[in-house]
């Protein structure tokens, strides 16, 4: 299920999506001394996170980890981790602790071990997980068509991250799963533009969530705060 609402200009979803985020951030800060926050990377969630790393507020108690990575190098223009670095370890929230998904090896199968210790390791559940989607139905690394994509699905699947390949995707990837993600105290869906919102509106409409795999987190029983300005 989910609940959707509409912003005026990216700036105000942007401003919005911060407080949200600080407030499940200081929410589990309270309850368990520290708190875990996954993001996004593309080209989305750029103005929040600037927006997020002006915010005041007690990092150091604060850990963040990715949804996903496309597997190049942190220098790369493409790389989900040098999005992070270059919008929100700045300012204020240059000291927050980062967990990256990315390893110095030739393949996301090979960093599977070293990662899901890291990712297990963490004080989950995450306070608040921010996904967005691409006109396809993707969101995470949940490309249609990935080779395995039903397996990263799975709900009652025991892998907290996977390795995924698929065409849409152009690098192989690793992504955190299904079940974790779901497991967030917050799950918010961040998108921006007419062409997200038509797919937006698809997605909803339909139950095949192979055809489009954002169907798994909308047609679930866990309430999925969609964000979606023009």
């Amino acid at each position: 299920m989910y609940e959707f609402h509409e912003f005026a200009s990216p700036d105000e979803l942007a401003d919005t999506l911060t407080v949200e985020v600080a407030g499940a951030l200081a929410h589990a800060i309270r309850l368990h001394g520290k708190a875990v926050l996954a993001l996004s990377g593309g080209k989305t969630p750029a103005r929040f996170m600037e927006a997020l790393s002006r915010k005041r507020m007690p990092w150091q108690d604060v850990i963040v980890t990715l949804v996903d990575e496309r597997w190049v190098d942190e220098s790369s223009p493409r790389s989900n981790a040098g999005l992070l670095r270059r919008h929100l370890l700045q300012g204020p929230a240059a000291n927050i602790e980062f967990v990256t998904l990315w390893r110095p090896v030739a393949t996301p199968d090979e960093a599977v071990p070293s990662v899901t210790k890291v990712i297990a390791d963490l004080p989950l559940p995450f306070a608040a997980v921010i996904l967005g989607m691409g006109e396809d139905g993707h969101t995470a690394s949940f490309y249609p068509g990935g080779d395995r994509l039903a397996e990263a699905l799975a709900p009652e699947g025991k892998d907290i991250v996977m390795p995924i390949r698929a065409a849409a995707a152009i690098e192989p990837r690793l992504t955190l799963t299904l079940p974790v993600l779901m497991a967030a105290d917050e799950l918010i869906l961040h998108i921006e533009g007419e062409d997200k919102r038509i797919a937006f509106e698809k997605a909803v409409a339909g139950a095949d969530i192979m055809e489009m795999p954002v169907r798994a987190l909308l047609n679930s029983d866990k309430l999925v705060k969609v964000l979606w300005t023009a």
